[in-house]
């Protein structure tokens, strides 16, 4: 087994270089449906509608002004070069196999699912140990969707290359996300108390910090998604 110091001594991410590049598409199912998750390294990989869907499903969350620290709605331009730094996994339902085979679809406002993006947390000489955002469809809540892209981020991420995860800002107000990674198995490694003022909420809000070993990790079945009765969809 490759020791974490020997993945990162050569600073695989520093100045902005990626070194792996994921393209296989996975097909699978979730809950009996039929599901795709598709990798992405840069948006033109993918049609500039399902770009826009994204777009629509960041803002909504920025609007809400519960989960992520924003305070304003991004410009689609903007929203593309924040979100596609390194590389967005995106869960969509139907069966997809490629790039080419997504051209034939528009109606992703009801097809996605879900994405979240994986990029170095610090830089430089840290920038082995990687961040995520997730968002779900805000149509397709408490369906277990998080938990799957959860799921698929510590599959996907230390793939990549990585060897730690950190999540700096988890609010405490977020339950449904801290049950995730509570889940998952991350540690909690610090909380920054009285760091976010969120809508709906009349009083300052702390947040927790996640991390967890991405490469010492217990593999997770590969059949992990096709068990319906398995905690991965409670």
């Amino acid at each position: 087994m490759v020791s974490d110091f020997q993945l990162a001594k050569d600073l695989p991410f520093a100045d902005g270089k990626f070194p792996i590049v994921i393209t296989k598409f996975q097909n699978y199912e979730l809950k009996g449906k039929k599901v795709t998750l598709i990798p992405v390294h840069k948006a033109d990989q993918i049609p500039l509608s399902l770009v826009k869907t994204l777009h629509k499903q960041f803002n909504h969350v920025i609007e809400e002004g519960k989960t992520y620290p924003h305070h304003e709605p991004f410009p689609l331009q903007k929203f593309i070069d924040y979100w596609f730094i390194h590389f967005v996994a995106i869960l969509v339902e139907g069966t997809y196999t490629s790039y080419e085979s997504l051209k034939g679809s528009e109606n992703w406002d009801d097809l996605f699912l879900g994405n979240f993006y994986i990029k170095s947390n610090y830089i430089g000489r840290c920038s082995h140990v990687c961040n995520a955002g997730f968002i779900t469809n805000y149509n397709k809540r408490g369906l277990g969707i998080g938990k799957a892209l959860g799921r698929k981020y510590l599959e996907l991420a230390p793939q990549l290359g990585f060897t730690y995860s950190v999540f700096n800002l988890v609010f405490e107000t977020n339950v449904a996300s801290l049950k995730i990674w509570d889940g998952l198995g991350f540690e909690r490694i610090g909380y920054v108390k009285n760091v976010a003022v969120l809508k709906g909420e009349n009083k300052l809000v702390g947040a927790v910090m996640y991390g967890k070993d991405l490469q010492n990790q217990p593999l997770l079945p590969s059949h992990v998604d096709h068990v319906p009765n398995d905690s991965y969809f409670k």
